[in-house]
C-alpha cells in the first residue's frame, strides 16, 4: 500500500513532465528517494530520503502543474462569496 501511493505520484509525475523520466527508490529503513533521468541518461538522485507523505508532496510539487479548470459557475459562486465577507 505504501509503495501504491508514492508510485502513482510517480506515474503522475511522468505523466505531467515529458521532459524527464521519474523514478522511486526506497532505502532498507523504508524512506523513498525520488530518481530523475534525461532521455538516454542515467538516473540520478533528485531527492534526500523522505517518509512516504512527504515524499508525494515532493512529488506532487516537482514538474509543472496542472491548471484546474474552473467553470463560470464556480468563479460566480466564489464572487458571491467573497462579497460576503466583504459585508460583515
Amino acid at each position: 500500500m505504501r509503495s501504491t501511493k508514492a508510485s502513482s505520484a510517480i506515474a503522475r509525475l511522468n505523466a505531467r513532465d515529458a521532459d524527464f523520466r521519474y523514478s522511486l527508490g526506497i532505502n532498507a529503513s523504508g524512506m523513498f528517494y525520488l530518481l530523475k533521468a534525461a532521455p538516454g541518461a542515467r538516473p540520478e538522485r533528485a531527492s534526500d530520503d523522505l517518509p512516504l507523505d512527504e515524499f508525494v508532496a515532493l512529488v506532487n510539487k516537482t514538474g509543472p502543474q496542472v491548471k484546474q479548470k474552473v467553470s463560470k459557475l464556480d468563479e460566480a459562486f466564489e464572487k458571491q462569496l467573497g462579497a460576503r465577507t466583504r459585508e460583515k
